[in-house]
């Protein structure tokens, strides 16, 4: 699953569906990632002052990895799009 994300929503939502996927609540994935469950809700709503390594605990708990890569030519509302 390669997901692009551009705004606090879209890495939310990125996160909840993985999280779906792999049959976890928000309070197994906490446990899994060494936070609380309500830290995970925050992140998946789109919180938009969520830090950097609580949001790198939880994609390594999902076993996902954060990649940096030159910008696309599609607006951010055009990922949203596909995002949802």
């Amino acid at each position: 699953m390669v997901t692009l994300a551009r705004t606090p929503q879209q890495l939310g939502n990125a996160i909840r569906r993985a999280r779906k996927q792999l049959a976890l609540n928000q309070a197994e994935l906490g446990q899994r990632s060494g936070l609380r469950q309500a830290t995970v809700s925050l992140i998946e709503a789109g919180h938009p002052a969520a830090r950097l390594d609580t949001v790198l605990a939880l994609l390594a708990a999902l076993d996902l990895e954060l990649r940096v890569a030159p910008r696309t030519k599609q607006s951010s509302s055009d990922v949203g799009d596909w995002l949802d």
